[in-house]
């Protein structure tokens, strides 16, 4: 995510902001059949996927945090920039779960409020969800019984930035590309390694850990290098796009996971990618605040909730546009209430606002 002013006026008109709104809101329609398993909703299981959501959202982060450090003056100033954009919302949405899990949990008041509470906060504020996902009598008897299931990628998102300044001076020391072709491939044997121990035994956990760094940093790694290749790019994607699509079906048709692990980062990066900085800029889309970040990390307890509360059952469409108008609704009080104050006046976002108050 980025916090910090695009350089060259070019960067500065680009589809960045409306991709992550799109990411967001696609891992939050799919939720919405995976939470609910409400037969009426399983369109959104087939027209959207978290998964090439999220990972288009590495691609991202490969791009602009690789940019943010690069426009900082300091690790401390890049280390800030960071910590006031990510982490504020994070934190706000995992004590309101907290407090709310109050008018959820199947538990008398006076036992909700034990050691597990405790473990809850305190794995989840320092990016461990996996440790402890879940709190006492909340969504209990439900499909999943994750509190926010989606927050996984925060963990990941933040081992990236740590990596940023160790990968820069990589770079630096040892040559740019030849790092990142040895970082990529790398990448790719461990994911196919976890890949196929999951093959051979059919448990789940090596399919956990492939969706774990190391198995993720390729398609960051793609953004990183396309940031870096952004000059020579101009006025010559051609080529390179319909490669990267020729890559997609080639991943589609043979659905073998060596090919995908190899494959998939280099051509997803290279659509995202193009998508945000090539084709004709659509719109100033954080004029009013950036809400993608709202929407990714609110929407599944939301939609937990209202699962809990059997609106889901008793009229799937109805439920539906509830989670989408209360989603929005936190989205936005989010961003007003605990993002923005949080961000640096040079921040991108606040100064797309200033764009869009001047377009106006």
């Amino acid at each position: 995510m980025l916090d910090s002013p695009m350089t060259a006026s070019p960067d500065r008109e680009n589809n960045f902001d409306l991709l992550r709104l799109v990411f967001a809101s696609s891992v939050f329609f799919w939720h919405l059949y995976l939470l609910s398993q409400a037969p009426a909703l399983e369109i959104f299981s087939q027209l959207f996927s978290a998964s090439l959501a999220v990972k288009g959202f590495f691609v991202i982060s490969g791009y602009l945090v690789m940019m943010s450090w690069e426009n900082s003056s300091s690790l401390r100033e890049y280390a800030e920039k960071r910590a006031r954009r990510i982490y504020p919302a994070y934190a706000a949405v995992v004590l309101a779960c907290a407090v709310a899990g109050v008018f959820v949990t199947a538990l008398p008041l006076a036992e909700y409020f034990d050691a597990r509470v405790l473990r809850y906060l305190a794995a989840n504020l320092v990016f461990l969800n996996f440790l402890a996902p879940t709190l006492p009598g909340v969504f209990e008897g439900q499909s999943y019984t994750e509190v926010n299931g989606a927050l996984w990628t925060l963990k990941i998102e933040v081992m990236y930035y740590a990596f940023v300044p160790v990968l820069a001076w990589m770079l630096a020391r040892f040559g740019r590309w030849r790092v990142m072709v040895v970082l990529y491939m790398l990448a790719v044997v461990y994911s196919a390694v976890m890949g196929e121990l999951h093959a051979r035994t059919g448990a789940g956990f090596w399919l956990q850990l492939q969706r774990q760094l190391p198995g993720q940093l390729g398609y960051f790694l793609v953004g990183v290098a396309l940031y870096f290749a952004r000059d020579r790019l101009r006025g010559r994607w051609g080529a390179l796009v319909a490669a990267a699509l020729v890559m997609l079906v080639l991943i589609r048709a043979s659905a073998d996971p060596v090919i995908t692990v190899l494959l998939e980062p280099l051509a997803l990066g290279v659509v995202v990618v193009f998508a945000a900085t090539a084709i004709p800029h659509l719109g100033n889309f954080a004029r009013y605040g950036d809400f993608s970040y709202g929407v990714y990390i609110i929407h599944f307890p939301v939609v937990q909730g209202l699962v809990a509360s059997g609106m889901f059952a008793a009229n799937p469409w109805t439920a539906f546009w509830t989670s989408l108008a209360l989603v929005a609704a936190l989205s936005v009080l989010c961003w007003h209430a605990v993002e923005r104050p949080f961000l640096r006046r040079r921040s991108h976002y606040r100064l797309a606002e200033n764009r869009g108050a001047t377009e106006t």
